[in-house]
């Protein structure tokens, strides 16, 4: 007998939970990179996105969103590719280029949670300033 792969929606779901355990790994790789360092804004935002999905804290985002936004964080993350990272010069430029066309395709849902994000904040500060004046 032959076995069924897994539908599509739990290998994606299995993507996006091994982006987030990796979280430290992939900021780690994103930070200590000169190529990368330009996205380095944009790929924490979108890792920071793809977690609060994840966690259920963020849902206003199409999953094809978040299933891209995951795919380009394990590639980045992976250390074998297309230009493996040990190629010195070159081997984060693939990584870099897969990122860049990530940001670009979820640039619309990206700037939402980005809004979500800063009203989330704004909402802490007045809650914290509303108890401090009720005590």
């Amino acid at each position: 007998m032959s076995e069924k792969s897994s539908p599509p929606d739990q290998r994606h779901d299995a993507t996006i939970s091994t982006v987030v355990d990796k979280e430290r790994e992939i900021e780690k790789k994103l930070t200590g990179q000169k190529a990368l360092k330009a996205l380095l804004e944009h790929g924490i935002l979108l890792l920071q996105m793809v977690k609060d999905y994840f966690q259920g804290n963020y849902r206003e985002v199409p999953y094809w969103a978040i299933g891209a936004a995951a795919l380009a964080l394990f590639y980045v993350l992976n250390p074998v590719d297309a230009i493996p990272d040990i190629v010195p010069g070159l081997g984060y430029l693939d990584d870099a280029t897969v990122l860049a066309f990530c940001l670009k395709l979820v640039e619309t849902e990206l700037s939402k949670y980005r809004e979500w994000q800063a009203a989330r904040k704004g909402k802490g500060v007045e809650e914290s300033k509303k108890q401090g004046a009720d005590s």
